[in-house]
Formats: C-alpha cells, sequence, structure tokens
C-alpha cells in the first residue's frame, strides 16, 4: 500500500465496489450492503459519499506530547498541515481504521515508524468478532443468583452466573452461541447488550432464581435498585483475624456474618493466641475449623452477603455454663454496614445496648478498609482467520509471534491479556480504550479496534504484505488532518516500547 493509496478514492476502491446508479456494495463485513449515494450502511460505520465507500467515523491518532514537548491540535483544525504531530510519538489505532473482510485483503493500515532506532511496523485494523463476550467482574457480597444462573436483558438469555471470588460475584456475557447459536432476537439483544457494556452505557440484567442488577463499566452496581457501596474487606474469618486486637478489651465475642466463612472472634485462633475467654456462644452452620463456620444460612442480599436481616436468627445456642450475665457482644457484617451491640442479661438473652465508642471506631475501621464497590468489564475475543489474514500471508506465524511476546497486541492503543495456548485470545479492560472504540454489525458480531506491534525485520520474515508498508509521516499527512486525535494514556506502556 503506498502512500496515495491512502486518499479516499483509493481506499473506496479497495473496501468497496461500484455499481449502477451510483451505489456502493460494502464488503466490510459478510452483510454486504448495498449503500445509495447519501445513505449509510446497516452498521452505520459506511457510507457512500459521491459513489465512494467512505468511513462515518474518523480514525483516532493517539499522540504522547508529555515527551514529545508538541501541542495537540484539535479535532478537525484545518490548518494542520500533518507536522505538528512527531512521528515517532504518534500511534495509529484501529478506531475508524476499517476491517479487513474478505480474508485477502491486506489490513487498512500497515504503519512503518522507528522507535529508540528500532524499525517497528504496526498493523492497524477493526476486528468484527464472533466470538466475543463480556467477563463481568461485581464488587459485592449480595447473593446475585445461584452459580450457572441465566442471566437476561430483554427477557433474552444472554449469559450466565460464573464462580464468586474473593468479595466479588463473577459473570460472563455474550459468546458466540448467544450472538448465533439461539434466535435472531436472542443475538440482536446479545449484541446490543455487548456494545453498550463495552460503551460504558449501564444495562439491567435479571438473573434467573436472583436479583436485578444494573451493570455499567467503572461505576457501583445497582442491585435491586439499591447502589452498592463497598466490597467487603475480607472474609468473616480475614475481618476477625485483622482487627482482633483492637477488638481486646472492648468485646467479649465478636461474631463477624458471612455468607462464605462467619468468623467467631473467641474460638478462632486469634482470638485463643489473644487469650481471650470462651463466650460460650454457638452459632449455626457447618464448623470448618477453630471459630470458622461456612453455610450458616442461605445467601441473599443482607448481612453479609446471606438472606438474614435479624442476626440473632444464626445463633444456635449460648451456653450457661461458659457465658455469663454482662457479656458483650458485637455481631457486625464483612464491610461494617450493618453491625449491632449486645449485652447478655442475667437470663442470658442477648439485648440490644449502646455500641462504645472504641467499638464503633472498630467497625468504622472495617468500612474505610473497605475498597469501593465497582463493576469491571474486561472484552474478551478471539482474533481468527480473516483478521490475521489481513497481517500476514501464513496467519499460524502470527500466532507464534503473540504467543511467544515477540509480538505485541493492543485494543485502541490499550494494553490487552493474551491468554496462554492456542490461537490468539484476548481480553483488555474497556474503560481503558479511547471513547468510541467499540461497534457493531448486524450479522450480528461486535467491531473492536485491534493492533500488531513487531519489529519490521519479524514482519518480514513472518510473511507480512511487506508491499503495503506505509511510512508514519505519510499516514499523518494523508488522514491527520481528518483524524481524531487523542492524548497517550501515561498509564499505558508504549505498544514499540515493548518489542524494541
Amino acid at each position: 500500500m503506498s502512500a496515495e493509496s491512502l486518499s479516499t478514492e483509493a481506499r473506496s476502491k479497495k473496501f468497496g465496489a461500484q455499481e449502477a446508479d451510483g451505489i456502493v456494495r460494502c464488503d466490510a463485513c459478510p452483510v454486504l450492503c448495498r449503500i445509495r449515494p447519501g445513505r449509510s450502511g446497516a452498521c452505520s460505520r459506511y457510507a457512500n459519499a459521491d459513489g465512494h465507500l467512505v468511513r462515518t467515523d474518523p480514525v483516532v491518532l493517539l499522540h504522547d506530547a508529555a515527551e514529545a514537548g508538541a501541542r495537540l491540535v484539535p479535532f478537525g483544525a484545518a490548518e494542520w498541515d500533518g507536522r505538528v504531530l512527531d512521528p515517532s510519538r504518534t500511534f495509529v489505532t484501529g478506531i475508524g481504521a476499517g476491517t479487513t473482510y474478505p480474508d485477502y485483503k491486506p489490513a487498512p493500515f500497515i504503519v512503518a515508524s522507528e522507535h529508540e532506532g528500532v524499525e517497528t511496523v504496526t498493523v492497524v485494523t477493526e476486528g468484527i468478532f464472533s466470538y466475543c463476550g463480556v467477563k463481568v467482574k461485581i464488587d459485592t457480597d449480595r447473593h446475585l443468583g445461584p452459580e450457572r444462573a441465566a442471566i437476561r436483558v430483554n427477557g433474552e438469555e444472554v449469559g450466565h452466573v460464573t464462580t464468586a471470588e474473593y468479595g466479588s460475584q463473577m459473570l460472563s456475557v455474550g459468546g458466540v452461541r448467544h450472538l448465533t447459536g439461539g434466535s435472531k432476537k436472542e443475538g440482536n439483544v446479545t449484541c446490543e447488550m455487548l456494545l453498550r457494556l463495552c460503551s460504558g452505557d449501564p444495562v439491567t440484567m435479571t438473573i434467573d432464581d436472583g436479583h436485578e442488577v444494573v451493570v455499567q463499566a467503572g461505576r457501583a452496581p445497582i442491585v435491586d435498585g439499591i447502589p452498592e457501596r463497598r466490597m467487603r474487606v475480607g472474609c468473616g474469618s480475614a475481618t476477625v483475624g485483622i482487627f482482633a486486637r483492637q477488638w481486646l478489651g472492648h468485646a467479649d465475642e465478636v461474631i463477624v456474618v458471612d455468607d462464605h466463612i462467619t468468623g467467631v472472634l473467641t474460638e478462632h485462633q486469634a482470638g485463643k493466641v489473644l487469650g481471650m475467654r470462651p463466650a460460650g456462644i454457638r452459632v449455626k452452620g457447618r464448623r470448618s475449623t477453630p471459630g470458622r463456620y461456612f453455610q450458616v444460612a442461605n445467601p441473599g442480599i443482607g448481612w453479609g452477603g446471606t438472606d438474614i436481616a435479624d442476626p440473632l436468627g444464626i445463633i444456635q445456642a449460648i451456653d450457661p455454663a461458659t457465658a455469663w450475665p454482662g457479656l458483650r457482644l458485637l455481631m457486625t457484617s464483612t464491610t461494617g454496614e450493618h453491625a449491632l451491640w449486645l449485652v447478655l442479661d442475667d437470663d442470658l438473652r442477648p439485648v440490644p445496648a449502646e455500641m462504645p465508642a472504641p467499638v464503633r471506631q472498630v467497625v468504622e475501621r472495617i468500612g474505610e478498609n473497605c475498597e469501593p464497590s465497582l463493576c469491571t468489564v474486561l472484552f474478551m475475543a478471539g482474533a481468527g482467520g480473516s483478521l490475521r489474514a489481513g497481517v500476514t500471508e501464513n496467519p499460524v506465524l502470527l500466532t507464534r509471534s503473540v504467543a511467544s511476546g515477540e509480538t505485541t497486541v493492543t485494543m485502541g492503543g490499550a494494553p490487552v491479556t493474551v491468554w496462554p495456548g492456542g490461537g490468539i485470545t484476548v481480553m483488555a479492560d474497556v474503560t481503558r480504550l479511547p471513547k468510541n472504540a467499540f461497534g457493531s454489525v448486524p450479522t450480528p458480531a461486535i467491531v473492536a479496534p485491534i493492533e500488531f506491534t513487531l519489529p519490521r525485520d519479524l514482519y518480514a520474515r513472518l510473511g507480512g504484505h511487506a508491499g503495503d508498508v506505509v511510512a508514519m509521516t505519510d499516514v499523518l499527512r494523508e488522514v491527520g488532518p481528518a483524524a481524531r486525535i487523542d492524548a497517550w494514556n501515561p498509564d499505558h506502556p508504549w505498544p514499540a516500547g515493548e518489542v524494541a
């Protein structure tokens, strides 16, 4: 691809076919829309401009102005001639770049640049991903639904609840079976849901035999209409271990209610090490090790992720041979949002009382040590045949190069996790990508940017499309005036630096 092939006319020939009456057939995806002059295709990503197929969104360039000392030029500045941006500190993203469909086409941009004396190539494209989905981490102890329960959006099944992790509930949504393996409505709802999640918009989900949750990347989850505030400091046992010394002398017994592991201070090893007197209060559930109890209640949205609203309901017995009148008992949750101070009366019945200031301080410290409850949305996709063919004529060589770490993969310039094993399976935090990084096509599938950066000599050895490599200066001259220019995220490693 020479520099002049970057012009609108040349690129339209590469990415579309003209028909009678000025109609252009778009071949950027398998839908093959026939677009009349002045109209856009079904995806709204491509349009017919005077008989030429053009992208409706600009290419996104990321520029690291901090190191180069250059100023950022406002988007659409008519006077810009492409010379303001430092080519060595500019990165062409796949956002707005176009796609490689069908398989035989080289990627829309194959850009040569230099980093610390090493010539590099970045292959830039937008991938059309049918094999894609989202992994959602929801920071809450609330029970959202049983493991393996179906997740629904607008009544359509779009995923399932997966394993709970420490202080978080995990969801798996999307995937090829929901996109293409069910009804047309299921596929369309799934695609729209994935696009909204990846774009940072809220999505309301309902979970079979569970609860409603509103998920939005980087925001607190909303469970049954109530925003979450904190993820737990630890399980009940861990909470006992962390704060045992601070309770010593102020409470005779502490029970930390938790759906997973409820902790009982005087039975716990922490209490024994501190020499605390046994309190004789036995909780329900299955005793695991001293002071650690499983299954004290059913999962729910009450205390500690259980279904209880009254914590006294988990007390099975109070031993009169061990307990005593005046015994001071604190019951708290793993976030400190629920806490109750009790004193045993002469009949050894727990009676609510005003919580002493030192005890209240520790409860508040539990809350202080809880991190904010957030939703994390990770886009996960497999880079398949057509995408790899846009990089090299022998795709398996690219796969091996990515697996070995010789080739760096980014999405909109953001770092990704490359899963080990076969294929190129990547995962990225959607909040780290530039705005409007994702799109969709009605196949249905998600469109996402992807870039491969590697040394130029390695690109030649992989059988890359050497004849289509264009210098960064030529790219800036041709597409820069119409590009969207964003600042480089300083928290991201420079892709060329990873391979140089």
